[in-house]
């Protein structure tokens, strides 16, 4: 099976900002093409602006790359807003909000947070509290805006989180896990293990972010536990950067290892380190990704490792023509159904995938 096209480009412009200074104008449209595909266009300009190359690049491209970083400043502008908000609504039933991905780096400064763009906020709350914290969000004017009873009560009986909820006056969408990964899924990451360790995001003891290893174990597990990867490579690029910072402490890579045995989440820590290698360069421990991989092997929760790489190095590039081949449909579409077989019962995911498929074919209803 033949390598699909290339996204060198696209990489390089990842890891190496100064490559920037000598790229042709075609290669710059082919660059601003599968960068804003994969929604990573305004963390390239900003890693340019961090490296000191901002002011050698071209004028015309840096328009686009300037106009995407405008729209992830102004995204984390209102993502702080939204949080102090959350923070408040919260306070009544006495739980901190506890940010997961996107909203978490940008409230913690990390350096995943450049250029990340953030169009929701997901919070992690306890399971048992769920019922409190949904009504307490309520009255501070999030609502449901999904009314098909199939997909409340799977959400309800079978996720890890709640319906998204969308605020009435200002729009934003809230995400509310009480998990990481769904019930029904192979491995049991405990939440209540993660709600322990979270950290203060700053002063404001109500924000809080998880701990630097869980923070790294979440992202991985939401990313090869995702069946749709069409950002995956955003996903990747946040492992990255969540990765470089934190392993610049030496302490850190045996604590990480550590708490992926506790929390179940070898495997996805093992694809989490091989993909990053693969794609970006990211230094790790030698061995640990060995490691990892026998300790995922014994559980039977990885595949072999060529069918692996056909299968997501091609999945996870950005969902551009320029960067698939005729196989890439495939591999995208068999991830899919490996990341609901992951997820789901046998009888479970037969009965939820026939359903999608049924709906799929009925005409789409609309408003009178």
């Amino acid at each position: 099976m033949k390598s699909p096209p290339s996204i060198a480009l696209l990489l390089s412009a990842l890891q190496r900002p100064a490559s920037l200074q000598v790229l042709s104008m075609p290669d710059w449209d082919l660059l601003i093409r599968q960068a804003r595909r994969a929604d990573v266009l305004a963390r390239i300009g900003e890693n340019a602006r961090f490296q000191g190359v901002w002011d050698a690049l071209p004028a015309q491209p840096r328009r686009h790359l300037e106009s995407a970083m405008k729209l992830a400043q102004r995204q984390h502008v209102e993502l702080r807003h939204e949080v102090r908000a959350i923070a408040r609504a919260l306070e009544p039933v006495g739980e901190p909000a506890v940010l997961l991905k996107g909203a978490a780096y940008v409230q913690a400064g990390l350096a995943a947070a450049r250029g990340r763009m953030v169009s929701d906020v997901d919070i992690l709350v306890p399971r048992q509290r769920l019922g409190e914290v949904e009504s307490a969000l309520m009255m501070a004017g999030w609502v449901q805006t999904n009314r098909d009873v199939y997909d409340q009560r799977y959400y309800r009986q079978w996720m890890h989180e709640l319906p998204p909820l969308r605020h009435i006056k200002r729009g934003s969408v809230l995400d509310v896990h009480h998990a990481i990964l769904p019930p029904t899924a192979r491995l049991k990451p405990d939440s209540a293990l993660l709600l322990v360790e979270s950290v203060a995001a700053g002063d404001d003891e109500r924000i809080r972010v998880l701990s630097r290893p869980d923070m790294v174990l979440h992202s991985a597990a939401h990313l090869f536990h995702e069946g749709e990867l069409q950002m995956g490579l955003r996903g990747l690029v946040d492992l990255d950067a969540l990765l470089r910072e934190f392993g610049a402490d030496l302490d850190f890579w045996p604590a990480l290892q550590l708490r992926a045995q506790r929390l179940d989440l070898e495997g996805p820590l093992y694809l989490a380190l091989r993909y990053t290698r693969l794609l970006l360069q990211t230094p790790a421990p030698e061995g640990l990704e060995t490691e990892l991989q026998a300790a995922a092997q014994r559980r039977g929760a990885v595949m072999r490792p060529d069918l692996q790489d056909a299968l997501f190095l091609r999945a996870l590039r950005p969902d551009h023509a320029t960067a698939s081949d005729s196989w890439t449909p495939l591999a995208r579409a068999i991830l899919y159904l490996r990341g609901h077989w992951l997820r789901m019962p046998p009888a479970l995911l037969g009965w939820h995938l026939l359903r999608k498929m049924f709906r799929s074919l009925l005409p789409e209803r609309t408003t009178p």
